[in-house]
């Protein structure tokens, strides 16, 4: 996969877990910013380069900044964030929501790779094989009261 997409899937509208992750990042900061989505179905919108550092003096007092930056990293390197900056038409957006410039093309195949990547990922634990349950042992009588006669004496030991 070296070629990136050529058609646009348009807007990515965000999931219920990708407004969870993006307001983890709102409750840190002392006001809204129109980056992230606010509820499910506004658009998952690629940030621009830099903006961490103008998300850092939005940091309430009480927050710390690992803390905030680990909050960031759940949200941008989350399955539909890439899948938003991997799209042809990509624009990054500054903290009001408003487009910035566009991702390179060299972002978009990397975001693209990632999203590949993080949804095979997850196709793969979505679905595991069930096991099926495995009987227990039939004891005899006396092997029952062997074993919980031993079970007591390693109990006291």
């Amino acid at each position: 996969m070296d070629k990136p997409w050529k058609i646009s899937r348009g807007p990515i509208a965000a999931t219920e877990l990708d407004v969870e992750k993006a307001n983890a990042i709102s409750t840190l900061l002392i006001r809204p910013v129109g980056v992230l989505p606010a509820k499910a179905g506004d658009p998952v919108l690629p940030f621009a380069v830099g903006l961490f550092n103008e998300l850092r003096p939005l940091l309430q007092p009480d927050a710390g900044v690992t803390t905030l930056r680990r909050a960031t990293a759940a949200y941008v390197h989350c399955r539909r964030y890439y899948f938003a900056s991997a799209q042809p038409d990509s624009m990054r957006h500054g903290l009001d929501g408003e487009p910035v410039e566009p991702l390179s093309s060299e972002d978009r195949m990397v975001a693209q790779k990632r999203f590949l990547s993080v949804k095979q990922t997850t196709g793969k634990t979505d679905a595991p094989e069930p096991t099926p349950p495995v009987p227990p042992p039939s004891l005899s009588k006396s092997e029952q009261i062997r074993a919980a006669l031993l079970g007591k004496r390693s109990a006291v030991s």
